[in-house]
């Protein structure tokens, strides 16, 4: 039995009012005790001859509380049904007291419901497509990082470069004051690849091995909150400074890279192979958050809040286990909610957004799009038909290939409608290694 659905204050909450029939309730619970006591066991009695009055004492309230919230979340789930409602999120169930129906226990559902999405014209949405060609001094950029990743290190008695390895004891104090992070012994860093403050490697330049400094250090306005703006004094002492030794582009170098048979052409013809497929991905990318932005902006609809504290709690999940795999320490640790509003609003709009041109235009994920995509994934791996196999017995792994080739069948139908601009981009540029 049920009554009328009453709308709340927000636009996608609902109040539903159901009610469970005393005589229908307490007939379930008296058939549910039956059969719980052929199989209960008791000490004293045989499994199959407690008596009903002993198995209804020991158990009745825990059966009474299983019958009563299976028939509300039936009957719930009936009312739905009948009016067609969307439900986002987990129902809240309230008793109704005072109620004027003795011959029913009364329950209040409240709820959200998903959101009716309206889109707007897309044809004023502007998508810029990079174009990028991969050149052959693309590739040998790629293979001289490779290189650098590859270097072994050899002591020298010079003053210190960029592209040195250099070894050094610090210290740094504030007003005179030692701080958190600001004292390290044998600690490496390459100069030049940015991994310190500028300044801190740029006080390091010229120092040979035994040679020490003393040089402040002023911390920008966006670093930790405890040192940010405030001056601090370092001191540094340089252990070792050794320069890189690049192994040449050889036969060895190539199987060091997988080339079995080390030919020098297949690496090249196989790091540009990895090269294009890495342009493609960002190309894709960037497409892909320019029509994402351009939906956003173009579509009106409330989004649910049930769906934005679920987000928002997931994330927080993740947040503590990266930490815990940190090695820090996070029991009891609470981390607050508005760290994650913004993100989880966006992540819960843009997938309802998805979800719904999925459903409304038949842009679902076909098994040969599912396959295609799985396939070229594993072309960057030495044996691609185990990668191949490894994905199709992962149900986790294939839901996540779906939910992708879904957001890209959702990018293709948006690009037919939107204005789309290909513009020539340098590959440095595209690849983020351009140099300021």
């Amino acid at each position: 039995m049920q009554q009328a659905v009453e709308t709340k204050p927000s636009p996608l909450e609902r109040q539903l009012k159901v009610a469970v029939p005393v005589a229908a309730l307490e007939a379930d619970i008296a058939d549910r005790i039956r059969k719980l006591a052929r199989t209960v066991k008791m000490q004293g009695f045989r499994p199959g001859k407690v008596p009903i009055k002993m198995v209804e004492r020991h158990y009745g309230f825990q059966v009474r509380q299983e019958a009563l919230s299976e028939s509300v979340q039936r009957l719930f789930a009936e009312a739905v049904r009948t009016n067609n409602f969307r439900v986002a999120g987990m129902p809240r169930f309230e008793p109704v007291t005072g109620g004027a129906d003795t011959e029913a226990f009364e329950f209040q559902a409240v709820f959200e419901v998903y959101p009716d999405i309206t889109m707007g014209e897309l044809s004023s949405a502007e998508v810029k497509r990079p174009v990028t060609a991969v050149e052959e001094k693309d590739v040998d950029a790629t293979i001289e990082t490779l290189r650098k990743q590859r270097a072994k290190y050899e002591p020298v008695t010079r003053g210190a470069a960029d592209g040195d390895l250099v070894n050094i004891d610090f210290e740094g104090k504030v007003d005179g004051a030692p701080f958190d992070g600001g004292k390290g012994q044998n600690f490496t860093v390459v100069l030049g690849e940015g991994r310190m403050l500028p300044d801190f490697e740029a006080a390091l330049k010229g120092l040979a091995e035994g040679g020490e400094k003393t040089f402040p250090i002023t911390f920008p306005e966006d670093y930790v909150d405890h040192l940010k703006g405030k001056t601090a004094e370092f001191s540094v002492k340089v252990n070792q400074v050794a320069e890189p030794k690049l192994p040449p582009v050889d036969a060895e170098f190539a199987k060091s890279l997988g080339v079995e048979d080390g030919d020098v052409a297949r690496m090249r013809a196989e790091i540009r192979q990895n090269v294009e497929r890495e342009v493609k991905k960002r190309v894709q990318s960037r497409v892909k958050d320019q029509v994402m932005a351009g939906l956003v902006s173009s579509a009106t609809f409330e989004v649910p809040r049930a769906l934005m504290d679920a987000e928002i709690a997931r994330m927080q999940e993740l947040a503590v286990a990266d930490l815990k795999q940190r090695g820090m320490t996070t029991e009891g640790i609470q981390l607050p909610a508005d760290l994650f509003a913004d993100r989880a609003r966006s992540r819960v709009t843009l997938g309802l957004l998805v979800a719904d041109l999925v459903r409304k235009n038949d842009l679902s994920a076909r098994p040969e799009q599912v396959r295609k995509v799985i396939e070229e994934h594993a072309e960057s791996f030495e044996q691609p038909a185990e990668m191949v196999r490894w994905f199709y017995g992962q149900p986790e792994r294939m839901a996540e290939v779906e939910a992708l080739v879904m957001e890209d069948n959702v990018v293709e139908w948006s690009l037919a409608r939107m204005k789309v601009e290909d513009q020539v981009t340098p590959f440095d540029e595209l690849m983020g290694t351009k140099k300021p």
